[in-house]
């Protein structure tokens, strides 16, 4: 299931509180996805084995390096969306600063629709990954089964 792109013309009649809200919640999302991506290098560490085995080893080396990618990723991404929440100070210093308010809002523009896409995409890799664990205890449940 793919997603669309978000609708992003809002953001020129958007307060800065809000667009400092949306940022807070972008850091909120990506640091629970940091921790997330801890549980599931222990869950792909658990089964290990299993997705090397001839079976599903393609999928499963392409599933773990898009992870590997996202996490790496994910640092630079929070760092620029804390200098955009930084650089805030823009809108509300009350002084009248066309252009460089017109570029905070394009900056906030980019920035939504990189951490949709890198939301979007981190999901379908959780998914994948969920999809190859699932598959694996099923085997693994069935083996027991017949033993």
């Amino acid at each position: 299931m793919k997603t669309q792109k978000p609708n992003v013309k809002y953001i020129e009649w958007r307060s800065p509180e809000e667009l400092h809200e949306a940022s807070l919640n972008w850091l909120s999302e990506l640091k629970f996805i940091k921790d997330e991506q801890h549980f599931l290098d222990e869950l792909i560490e658990n089964y290990t084995l299993q997705l090397i085995s001839k079976k599903i080893f393609d999928s499963s080396k392409k599933v773990v390096n898009d992870l590997d990618n996202k996490r790496k990723n994910i640092d630079p991404l929070l760092k620029r969306i804390i200098n955009h929440c930084n650089a805030l100070t823009i809108l509300v210093d009350g002084e009248d600063q066309p252009a460089e308010e017109k570029q905070y809002k394009e900056d906030h523009r980019l920035l939504l629709i990189e951490v949709s896409d890198y939301l979007n995409n981190y999901k379908d890799i959780k998914r994948e990954i969920f999809e190859l664990i699932k598959t694996i205890m099923k085997q693994s449940k069935q083996k027991r089964l017949l033993n």
